[in-house]
């Protein structure tokens, strides 16, 4: 299946500035600049071995009115390479992404799905590789509980506040969250402390002590906002 949906140019722009950086590099970086990103209470699914990083389209859900309203008609929306974030208040009663939801997806080149909340059928996300990032995992289903109320506005996860287009970056430490706006400067910022962590392990691989690399290099203050 083609998806229609295309990343645009500024897309697979900040995508690749970002890409080759894990959660832990870009979680420091964020600390280096003061900016809350890191979505506390999100893990993964499994241990992926890979790094997600993809523009977010966001999802709020809120309790079903009546007649109850749809729950998955969205991702018709979501382009190629994007991370669906969906917010769901937290809830762990009920769940707002499924088997067939994991299957389209995947089919659909989706990159990933972030949920403040729960899933369900986890199987078909772990056969597949699906990458899953949520609040915990329950069977009872979403529909007619809740419904969706809106797409591509600003939402919650774990605390962090996601704007449409936002850059996701996950992995199997978990999930930060990069603003559109700065996401350049984030990237920068995060290969430098790369940089100075790579150059302390020569250092070791020398057979310098670790107090002496981290001291010559400055470990203690990498993250320390500026």
């Amino acid at each position: 299946m083609t998806n229609p949906k295309a990343a645009s140019a500024e897309d697979r722009e900040l995508v690749e500035l970002l890409a080759g950086l894990d959660t832990p590099g870009v979680s420091d970086a964020l600390d280096k600049l003061g900016i809350h990103g890191q979505a506390l209470g999100i893990a993964p699914l499994a241990d992926y071995t890979k790094v997600v990083v993809g523009p977010a389209f966001t999802v709020k859900y809120v309790p079903a009115s009546v007649p109850p309203g749809t729950v998955g008609d969205f991702i018709d929306d979501v382009a190629e390479g994007d991370v669906v974030v969906i917010d769901n208040d937290g809830r762990t009663d009920c769940t707002v992404w499924g088997d067939i939801m994991t299957q389209y997806a995947g089919l659909r080149g989706i990159a990933a799905t972030v949920i403040d909340g729960v899933c369900r059928d986890v199987n078909k996300a772990l056969g597949d590789g699906y990458p899953l990032f949520t609040s915990g995992r329950f069977m009872r289903t979403g529909k007619d509980r809740v419904q969706v109320e809106s797409v591509n506005s600003t939402v919650g996860i774990g605390t962090v506040r996601v704007a449409s287009r936002d850059v996701v970056v996950a992995d199997a430490n978990g999930v930060v969250i990069v603003p559109r706006a700065r996401a350049r400067e984030v990237a920068a910022t995060a290969r430098q402390i790369e940089e100075t962590e790579s150059r302390i392990r020569e250092q070791l691989a020398q057979g310098k002590t670790l107090g002496e690399a981290r001291a010559a290099l400055g470990y203690h203050t990498l993250q320390r906002k500026g």
